[in-house]
C-alpha cells in the first residue's frame, strides 16, 4: 500500500522521502519492524519510539512518523504529526481496510460494570443469532479462537487487526470494553462506534501513570459519547451531566429513575439452594418480567443495559430473558455450585472499593454468615492492603486471608499489611498463605445460609511468584478439593 493511502486523512509535514513509498507493513514496536515497514514512533510512559529509529532503518523500515524533525537517511520518508498514537489509529485503519465500517461496532465505557455488561450482550446477541466479536479485559473473542488480553483496551493497530479477522470469521458485530486510557491514548480513533455505553464513574485510575484527576478522567470517558451514533447512558449517574457535556450523538437512558427511558421497577431479591439472584420488570422502551441468576442492584444495572443495546437489534423479548437467564461471566460473582445449603462465588474484587460494593450487595441476601478469602498482589500499594483489611473485617463475618499474586514479596508481609486494616474493626479473621488449603477451609466450614466469596482473582488462570506465572484457576482448586473430599 502507498504511504500517501495511509496518511490520507492524517494532517502531516512530510520532513524527506516520498509519498509514494510502498508500504510493506505498519509496526510501532521495534522489535516488529522489518523490510519495508512504516515505523510510528510512540512516547511511551517508560520508553520512547524516536530511540529505536536507527534500528529499525536498518531491520528495513522505509518511513517513519515522528512527532519532531529526526536524522534519518535519504531514502526513507519522515512524516512529522503532532499525535503520534492518534495518527497510527487513522493508519492502521486503512492499513485494514476500514473493517468497522462493515461491522456494527458497540463501546462499553465506565468504572464498573462493563466486563459483565459486554459478556451479557454477547449472550443475548448470540442467543437471537448473531455472531458476536469481543474486545475487553478477560479476552478478545473470535469465533472460537480466545486471545487473553493485556490491556481492557488494546492499541489501536491490534484493534484494527482484531475488527478485520472478526469480519473474515463472518461477525456481524463486535462488543468492546473501551477504558478511559484506550480513550486518552486514542486507541478508538479512526472510526465511529454504531452505539457507545456509558455505566457509571467514581473515582478510580487517579495516579501519575493514569489519570491527573478524577476532572480528566471522567472528561475521558465522555469521550466516547463524541465518537458514537447512539449513545446509552446511566440516568442515575451523578455525573451525568458532565459526561454528556458536548456529545454529538442522539442520546437514550437507562436506570430507576423515572425519567430514565428504559426503567427497572419492582426489583426482588431471589435466592435458594446455594444461588443468589434478583427479578425486576422493565418499563418505557420495553416492558417485560427479567430474571437473573447474578445478584444486586449492579446486576441490574449492567442487565438493563444489555437490554438497551439489544433492542437497536431487534432482539425478541424472549430471546433477551433466556439469553440473560443463563448467563455468566467468568470471574464476575460466578457463582459455584458446592451444595444446597451454602452458596459459593468467585469475583474480581480486588481493590477496597469493589469488594466494599460486593459485599454490601450479599449482605443484603440477609446470609447466615458471609466469608470473604482474600488476598492483595505483591509489589502494589502497602495502602490498598489495608482498606482491603478494613473493609472485609467490617463487612464480613469471617475473613479467611490468603494468598494473592505475591509476585516479589514475601505472602506472609502481605497477610500482615492485610491484618493492619482488619485491625481497626471487631472483625474475626483467619489466615492460610496457601489458597488451596484457605478455600478448602471455607468449604469445609460452610454453615446453611453462608455466602463464601473467594475475591481477587476472578478470571485469572495463574499466580504470579517472583516473576513466574503458575497455573492456578480457582475453579479447577475447588473442583480439586470436591475430588479429594469424595476420596
Amino acid at each position: 500500500m502507498k504511504l500517501s493511502a495511509l496518511v490520507e486523512h492524517i494532517q502531516v509535514e512530510v520532513l524527506q522521502g516520498d509519498l509514494d513509498t510502498e508500504i510493506a507493513d505498519i509496526a510501532c514496536d521495534s522489535r516488529e519492524a522489518g523490510e519495508g515497514s512504516l515505523f510510528i514512533c510512540i512516547c511511551g510512559a517508560n520508553v520512547d519510539g524516536h530511540d529505536f529509529i536507527a534500528q529499525v532503518i536498518e531491520k528495513g523500515a522505509v518511513a517513519l512518523i515522528t512527532e519532531r524533525r529526526v536524522e534519518a537517511p535519504e531514502h526513507v520518508a519522515v512524516l512529522q504529526v503532532e499525535d503520534s498514537r492518534y495518527a497510527m489509529a487513522l493508519i492502521a485503519a486503512a492499513w485494514y481496510g476500514h473493517p468497522a465500517d462493515r461491522l456494527r461496532v458497540i463501546g462499553v465505557t465506565g468504572t464498573k460494570g462493563k466486563t459483565t455488561t459486554t459478556y451479557l450482550v454477547k449472550s443475548i446477541l448470540e442467543n437471537a443469532g448473531y455472531k458476536v466479536g469481543l474486545i475487553g479485559t478477560i479476552e478478545t473473542i473470535i469465533g472460537d479462537k480466545k486471545i487473553p488480553s493485556l490491556n481492557t483496551t488494546p492499541e489501536s493497530h491490534l484493534i484494527q487487526k482484531y475488527f478485520s479477522e472478526m469480519e473474515k470469521a463472518g461477525c456481524d458485530c463486535v462488543i468492546m470494553e473501551v477504558s478511559s486510557q484506550g480513550l486518552k491514548l486514542h486507541r478508538t480513533a479512526g472510526f465511529l462506534f454504531d452505539i457507545g455505553i456509558f455505566t457509571n464513574i467514581e473515582p478510580d485510575h487517579i495516579g501519575p501513570n493514569e489519570h491527573e484527576s478524577f476532572e480528566e478522567y471522567l472528561e475521558c470517558k465522555s469521550r466516547l459519547l463524541r465518537q458514537c451514533r447512539t449513545g446509552i447512558v446511566n440516568a442515575d449517574d451523578i455525573h451525568l451531566d458532565q459526561i454528556i457535556a458536548g456529545h454529538t450523538c442522539r442520546l437514550e437512558t437507562f436506570g430507576f429513575s423515572e425519567k430514565a427511558d428504559l426503567r427497572a421497577v419492582d426489583v426482588k431479591l431471589v435466592s435458594g439452594r446455594g444461588m443468589l439472584g434478583i427479578s425486576y420488570r422493565t418499563e418505557g422502551l420495553m416492558s417485560f418480567p427479567v430474571e437473573i441468576d447474578l445478584p444486586g442492584k449492579f446486576s441490574i444495572y449492567n442487565s438493563l443495559t444489555a437490554i438497551a443495546i439489544c433492542r437497536h437489534f431487534s432482539v425478541s423479548e424472549e430471546d433477551i430473558i433466556r439469553a440473560l437467564k443463563n448467563a455468566k461471566v467468568k470471574g464476575r460473582i460466578e457463582m459455584v455450585k458446592v451444595s444446597d445449603e451454602f452458596t459459593l462465588m468467585i469475583d474480581y474484587a480486588h481493590n477496597a472499593m469493589s469488594l466494599e460494593s460486593l459485599l454490601t450487595t450479599l449482605r443484603e441476601y440477609r446470609p447466615h454468615r458471609l466469608v470473604c478469602v482474600f488476598g492483595c498482589g505483591g509489589n502494589r500499594s502497602r495502602l490498598r492492603r489495608y482498606e482491603m483489611g478494613e473493609v472485609s473485617g467490617r463487612l464480613a463475618d469471617l475473613s479467611v486471608i490468603t494468598s494473592d499474586n505475591p509476585r516479589f514479596e514475601e505472602p506472609q508481609a502481605i497477610i500482615d499489611d492485610i491484618k493492619v486494616g482488619i485491625g481497626k474493626t471487631d472483625g474475626k479473621y483467619i489466615e492460610m498463605i496457601d489458597r488451596k488449603e484457605a478455600i478448602a477451609y471455607a468449604i469445609h466450614h460452610g454453615e446453611p445460609g453462608d455466602i463464601i466469596v473467594l475475591a481477587g482473582k476472578g478470571h485469572e488462570d495463574y499466580q504470579e511468584i517472583r516473576g513466574k506465572k503458575y497455573p492456578m484457576d480457582e475453579r479447577d482448586l475447588i473442583r480439586d478439593i470436591l475430588e479429594e473430599d469424595r476420596n
